[in-house]
């Protein structure tokens, strides 16, 4: 068996261990505050609806920034095919 390194004793002071806890302390109270931060309704609905904004951005708007309607437009024409579709099917069974 190959020997084990003694372990290294680290001798630090009371004041030493009071200002790690204390600045740890501080770090894990920063991160409480970001967590509830981002856990509030207001800014979770705000988040969504960026990545929504980030999803649909390059299929719904042109190179230069400006709203792609006819695009729009066949989609909003295929939603409501689909939605013709299924009225009549139903209709037809019902």
């Amino acid at each position: 068996m190959a020997d084990k390194a003694p372990a290294k004793t680290a001798t630090r002071s009371a004041k030493q261990i009071e200002a790690d806890l204390a600045a740890t302390r501080e770090r894990l109270a920063g991160t409480i505050d970001e967590l509830a931060f981002r856990a509030q309704p207001k800014e979770l609905a705000k988040r969504q609806a960026e990545d929504v904004k980030l999803k649909l951005g390059g299929f719904t708007h042109t190179a230069d920034g400006e709203l792609d309607t006819q695009k729009i437009a066949m989609v909003l024409g295929g939603v409501a095919a689909v939605l013709l579709t299924v009225g009549l099917i139903r209709r037809a069974r019902g």
